[in-house]
């Protein structure tokens, strides 16, 4: 990228980043190209299209349903937060990178989020063989293809062991590289809240669950990654003074539809809207033959694992517009 423009990077750990590129002066927002590394949460299509011809429920109904009507790749029922990003930055959707890879020119940015991304490549433990260096890797062929000699050459995406010290590397190598000078880096989500883990992990043991209802110690897990990554913040921070870096607080965002449901329009945050029967409605996957067990505008839980458009919204909302950024998310220049 040319070392005029100016870089944002949203940072959605475990594994999503986001790249908005400064606009001319008279578009309606500061950024016009948006560049986003992820999971599930952000993935809009790229994981289909790795897979194929194969089948996947992914590619059917009811994935799709609330939104846009028809399966998209999104791991949702609508809409998944780089939509959100891309809505309040007044920009069309983001595509994802892989159908247009080779040829694509990408006015409005891409996406390299993928289903199942993790920090941390496949040699680590049970890791993804589409983790973040993969996508950094795409990135730098794009980059590489679009704007010769202003990124460095596509290199093996080696990983290094810990997940925080990938993620700042990885940080700091969009700084060095690329110019990126405002940063908003997003904690882990609760995962103690999400009703696969409830269902699996089910314990006849009171203590072992919060007030909400959620697993304790898969919170508690969720919290100590929380303050490593705010930590490795504040040493990316003082060693880029002249670098943003907005920490972006998911986990508390998240932690008020389930303390307050009713405030959202809620029901049982952690209840699935698509699945089977069981307390957490998780004794069968969600696909075309699931049970739906009501309007997906009620619930925070799509699928088991993963959350609604709705769920989304409101957690969008808290970072772009609320009190869940430090500081407050930049959305004007």
């Amino acid at each position: 990228m040319n070392n005029h423009i100016s870089i944002l990077v949203i940072l959605i750990v475990d594994v999503s980043v986001v790249l908005l590129l400064n606009s001319h002066v008279g578009l309606c927002s500061c950024y016009n190209r948006i560049f986003s590394f992820g999971d599930d949460t952000m993935d809009t299509g790229n994981f289909i299209h790795l897979i194929g011809k194969a089948p996947s429920k992914y590619k059917e109904a009811p994935y799709g349903k609330t939104f846009f009507r028809h399966a998209t790749g999104r791991i949702s029922d609508g809409r998944v937060l780089i939509d959100f990003y891309a809505e309040a930055l007044k920009l069309p959707m983001i595509p994802p990178i892989l159908p247009e890879k080779n040829f694509g020119c990408f006015p409005h940015g891409a996406n390299f989020a993928v289903f199942g991304a993790t920090a941390r490549g496949k040699v680590f433990f049970s890791g993804s063989p589409w983790c973040i260096g993969t996508q950094m890797y795409w990135f730098d062929q794009l980059v590489d293809r679009i704007a010769p000699g202003d990124g460095k050459p596509p290199k093996d995406g080696n990983i290094i062991s810990d997940v925080i010290a990938d993620i700042s590397h990885f940080i700091e190598e969009l700084i060095v590289v690329n110019g990126a000078k405002a940063f908003v880096v997003a904690n882990n989500f609760p995962v103690g809240c999400l009703a696969s883990y409830l269902s699996r992990f089910h314990s006849d043991d009171h203590e072992d669950y919060d007030e909400h209802g959620c697993l304790k110690s898969f919170n508690e897990f969720s919290q100590k990654h929380n303050e490593q990554l705010y930590s490795a913040i504040g040493q990316i921070r003082y060693s880029y003074p002249n670098v943003k870096v907005i920490y972006a607080d998911y986990y508390n965002a998240t932690m008020e539809f389930i303390k307050k449901p009713s405030r959202f329009g809620i029901g049982d945050p952690l209840v699935a809207c698509c699945g089977g029967n069981g307390p957490y409605h998780t004794s069968m996957e969600c696909n075309g033959t699931a049970k739906l067990w009501g309007d997906p505008h009620h619930f925070a839980n799509w699928d088991g694992m993963h959350m609604t458009e709705k769920a989304y919204n409101i957690i969008m909302e808290g970072v772009l517009n609320g009190p869940f950024a430090d500081p407050p998310f930049p959305l004007s220049c």
